[in-house]
Formats: C-alpha cells, sequence, structure tokens
C-alpha cells in the first residue's frame, strides 16, 4: 500500500498542473522556471514512499512466497524451493522487461498522465489482489527484531569474555528456549557461546526466562548471528558479478558506435541492448527446469539436482567469461574505429554489426539467473527460519554494495592511467580511450574473485541439502512399506523373528551410511538415520527394531 501511495503522489504530479512547473521546451533555449518548495516536497516524498514499499516487497515478497511453497517435511523440498526461486526471478525479470518497453512506449505516445497512470493502477490492483487472498496465506508471526538480538548477543558476549566455557567438569550451563531443539551451542564461532552461558541460578526467573535480556542470550539467538556471519564470506564473493553487471554506461557508448540495423529501415536503440540481459535470464530458466532437469532426471532414473553452490559458482564463471568476450569485442571494435579514421571522432559509426555486444549480454543474464537465483536459495535454506527476510534481502544488498564497488573502481582506473600526462582509460572519446584494458581488468579481477569463491565455499562445509543421507535398496529409495523390514534381516535374507537377537556383525553393516552429493561414509546406531549439519536438525523417521520400544514398533501409540 504504502508503494500504491508513492505512485498516485507521482500520478498526481502529472494529473495536476499546480503540483509540477509550467512546460518549457528546452531544446528551444527557452526559459524554464524552476519548482516551488512544495512541488519539490510532492515530488519527493513520492519517492519516499515508492523506495519505502519497494524495500518492503523485494525482500519480504521472496520469503513469503518460498513459505506458501516450502515443503520441509518431504524429500522434494529442495527442488520445490529451487523451482519457485527460479520462476520467481523470471517474473521478475520478464516485469522489468514490461516496463522498459511497454510502460516507456505509452508515456512516449500517451504522455506522462497515462504513462504514470498506467503502473499506478497495477500497483493498486496488486495490493488490492493480495488483501483479498491474505487468509488464505501461510503468516510467520512476528517476534523481537532480529537486529536487536544480534547486538543483545554481542553485547553480553563482551560483557562475559573472561567467563570460561563450559567443559566436562563445569558447573555452568547453557540458557535455552522452552520447546527449542537447541540445547547447546555449535563449537564454531565458540567465542560467541559465552552470551548464553548461565553463571548463576539469579539469571533465570522461575519461568525459565533470563533474568536481565541483556545479561543473557539464548543458544537459538547466538545461533542465529553464527549462522549470519558464516554465509558472510560466500555472500561477498557475489559483489564482484555486480560489478561486472554494472558497466551499461560503457556498453551504451559501444552500441552507439556500431551498426545497429536489424534492416534498411530498423534499427536497436543503444539504450536496448541490456535487455538482452534478461532475455538470457529468462531463456536459461526455461532450459533449466524445463529441459536440463527433467532429462538428466530420467537418464539416471531418479531425481537430479544441481547443488546450490555450484550454481553460484558456475554464475561466478559465467560472468568471468562475459568480461572477457566483452574485452575482445571491444579490442576489435576499436581497432575497426582506428582504421576508418575515427580515432579522434567518437561519434563515428563503425562497418561492425551491434549484435556482436549480444553473447556478453546473454552471458551476463545466464550468469546472473545461476548465481543469483542460487544465492536466495542457499540464504533462504542455511540461514534459520526466523531470518528469511534477511536471508533472501542479502542479494539485493550484494547488487547495491557491487553498483557503489564499481564506480570506486572506476574513478580509481580513470585516475592512475592518467597520471604523468597519459590519456585515461576512461574518456568521453570511446575510440581515444582503452576500455577493452578496462574489461580484461574485470575478467582477471573476476577470475580472482572465483578462486575466492572456491575457498569460501571449502571453508564453509557441506550445505543444508547435503546434509540428509537416504538408505539405498539396490540404487534405489527405500518404500514405506519396506520400512518395517529394515535391521531384520538375517545373512540369508531372510527375515528374522522379534525374539531373535540381533547379529552385530549385520548389524554394522546396516547402520553404514552414505551421506548425499558429498559421499561421505557415516556410521548411525538407527536403520534408518539422517545426518544434519551442526545448525540444523534430523528427525528420525524408523529405527532399529531390535533397539526401538515396544510400542513404537508396534505402532501402538500416540501422539
Amino acid at each position: 500500500m504504502i508503494c500504491s501511495k508513492g505512485m498516485v503522489l507521482i500520478w498526481i504530479t502529472a494529473m495536476i498542473p499546480r503540483a509540477r512547473p509550467p512546460y518549457c521546451n528546452q531544446l528551444k533555449a527557452e526559459s524554464c522556471k524552476s519548482p516551488t518548495g512544495s512541488q519539490y516536497a510532492i515530488l519527493l516524498f513520492s519517492f519516499v514512499l515508492v523506495s519505502i514499499g519497494a524495500g518492503g516487497i523485494r525482500p519480504c515478497s521472496v520469503a513469503f512466497g518460498a513459505n506458501q511453497v516450502e515443503q520441509r517435511n518431504t524429500p522434494n523440498n529442495e527442488r520445490v524451493l529451487e523451482k519457485f526461486f527460479s520462476w520467481y526471478y523470471a517474473a521478475t525479470a520478464i516485469s522489468v522487461m514490461g516496463a522498459f518497453t511497454f510502460i516507456v512506449y505509452v508515456q512516449d505516445h500517451a504522455g506522462w498522465k497515462v504513462g504514470f497512470g498506467v503502473p499506478a493502477i497495477l500497483m493498486f490492483l496488486s495490493a488490492l489482489s493480495f488483501f483479498i487472498a491474505s487468509p488464505i496465506y501461510i503468516k510467520q508471526k512476528a517476534t523481537m527484531s532480529l537486529f536487536t538480538n544480534f547486538a543483545r548477543v554481542i553485547v553480553v558476549c563482551i560483557k562475559n569474555r573472561k567467563v570460561a566455557l563450559p567443559s566436562g567438569e563445569s558447573n555452568l550451563r547453557y540458557h535455552h528456549m522452552s520447546g527449542s531443539t537447541l540445547s547447546e551451542p555449535t563449537n564454531k564461532l565458540r567465542f560467541l557461546n559465552k552470551a548464553c552461558i548461565i553463571r548463576s541460578p539469579e539469571d533465570i526467573t522461575p519461568e525459565g526466562e533470563a533474568s536481565h535480556a541483556w545479561s543473557l542470550c539464548t543458544v537459538d539467538q547466538v545461533e542465529e548471528l553464527k549462522s549470519l556471519i558464516r554465509v558472510i564470506p560466500l555472500w561477498s564473493s557475489s559483489i564482484m558479478m555486480s560489478v561486472n553487471v554494472s558497466q551499461g554506461t560503457f556498453q551504451l557508448l559501444q552500441a552507439r558506435s556500431m551498426n545497429r540495423h536489424i534492416t534498411p529501415g530498423f534499427q536497436i536503440p543503444a539504450g536496448s541492448f541490456p535487455l538482452f540481459i534478461i532475455i538470457g535470464t529468462v531463456i536459461w530458466i526455461f532450459l533449466y527446469d524445463r529441459i536440463i532437469i527433467p532429462c538428466a532426471s530420467k537418464i539416471r532414473g531418479k531425481p537430479f539436482s544441481v547443488g546450490v553452490k555450484i550454481r553460484m559458482g558456475l554464475g561466478l564463471f559465467f560472468s568471468f567469461l562475459a568480461m572477457l568476450v566483452a574485452a575482445i569485442v571491444e579490442h576489435y571494435r576499436k581497432r575497426k574505429a582506428i582504421e576508418s579514421g575515427y580515432h579522434d571522432n567518437a561519434s563515428g559509426v563503425v562497418h561492425m554489426s551491434a549484435m556482436s555486444l549480444v553473447p556478453q549480454h546473454l552471458l551476463s543474464g545466464v550468469a546472473e539467473a545461476l548465481n543469483v537465483i542460487a544465492s536466495n536459495e542457499f540464504f533462504y535454506s542455511e540461514l534459520p527460519k526466523s531470518m528469511s527476510s534477511i536471508a533472501v534481502s542479502l542479494s539485493g544488498l550484494g547488487l547495491a554494495v557491487g553498483s557503489l564497488l564499481a564506480s570506486l573502481i572506476l574513478s580509481t582506473v580513470a585516475d592512475i592511467t592518467k597520471r604523468g600526462g597519459k590519456g585515461s582509460w576512461i574518456s568521453n572519446n570511446i575510440n581515444r580511450s582503452h576500455y577493452e584494458s578496462y574489461y580484461w581488468l574485470l575478467a582477471v579481477l573476476s577470475s580472482v574473485n572465483l578462486l575466492y569463491f572456491l575457498l569460501c565455499s571449502w571453508a564453509y562445509g557441506p550445505c543444508a541439502d547435503q546434509g540428509f543421507s537416504m538408505l539405498k535398496d539396490e540404487g534405489k529409495d527405500l518404500k514405506e512399506e519396506e520400512l518395517p523390514t529394515v535391521g531384520n534381516v538375517g545373512k540369508n535374507g531372510e527375515e528374522k523373528s522379534k525374539e531373535d537377537g540381533p547379529d552385530p556383525s549385520e548389524q554394522d553393516k546396516r547402520t553404514i551410511v552414505v551421506v548425499g552429493p558429498s559421499g561421505k561414509v557415516k556410521i548411525g546406531d538407527l536403520g534408518l538415520t539422517a545426518i544434519a549439519d551442526e545448525t540444523h536438525h534430523a528427525h528420525s523417521l524408523f529405527g532399529t527394531p531390535e533397539y526401538m520400544a515396544p510400542e513404537l514398533y508396534e505402532e501402538d501409540y500416540s501422539e
């Protein structure tokens, strides 16, 4: 609703003459009247409302949508989330394409009144449809601010910095919430564990709560901060891809200096070439979800998917290829410009098709489709449920940081290369500049960033989707009706009776499980077991019959 109100205010500036300065034609050198303070205030306030609304919609809508489709207790949950994040991003890309084409066309041909009215009406209809369908949505109850919890953990950890961590002989214990599955913190980032140490009985109220909120934290609060700290290195590796995507100004200058005609009477506008990034994104999502994954699953004879960290790395690799191709294309474009005598003429059009710029845009689109979608899925799966909104906003934050870093790199390169009276790599005359060298620099930085990602990925360890193991029967998943016989089979394949004791040699074989794609071998003490990462929790589906309580084995029990 906030974003909708902002759009209505912008529409009002076009509809009401007094809400804007009078019309003037700057092309005819007419003197234009400056806007008044109230006109400025209306415009800026509308921008503020749109920004606040967009800031609430973009991260929260992804997490909210994932909550609707998520099925944590089903084996297909990973694939469901992957498809949701993929098509959500595809829908966003298509909407951006519509804004750059249809909305711009309406504004150019029907004026600003209709041009601003169309998105305002669309925004109102989307808000209305959301409220109408609100009763059927799954909604998470709001809790205390996560940033407040993070601050509490840091403050309490500093207060307890001299307190020793509990050991086997220590009487100290950890504070955890009632009903929480986390009774002790993990050993990763152990210095933060001091924030949840109960130093004396007075620290806890009779209800099990902390006596002073800023003197004691729960294990869950500590683990939430740990999980965020752990993903930051991998998050930072995506910033370089955002830097590469932020080079639209150079690509615009390149397109203007090349032949953009498709037919003798039609040429592609120079500013429309970034649309090929969106086209590349949508094409890859369709190919991956509708062709590659189904075909791979059919060939393997079982469900197939590519791990999130692999897709993140492939996205960074394609971003590196995009800069590599951009450097090569610019090298040949500049050489043709000099051969045509355009060394001092930046507006000269070389005899080289601007379609040569399409491959680098398509590669950038594939890079975004791989890295951004996988990053959203990775953060959503790795961070606790209470941090869903923060998880899906990390990618957007990376894009913002990447844009700032791109400006810093650009200004630094321009200052360094013009020293000593030399011509800067970056100047208004594209034919006298060295944009190809700048692209080579970005390619080198991208390759270094790819190595940095591999190091961070190795240090992070397995993801949540790699943490669960399945017991296999001749390479196939065990069916539900087969589960009661697990752990109750003798050496010759004959089913043993309940009265027979367990065969130690056979029991050892039955408890060997292989952990997902990592291929690690684990020894479990249950017939069907699940291995979980330290920050996640697994639930036993069925135990080894010989070691189970009779009521569980007979399935004669209540909730």
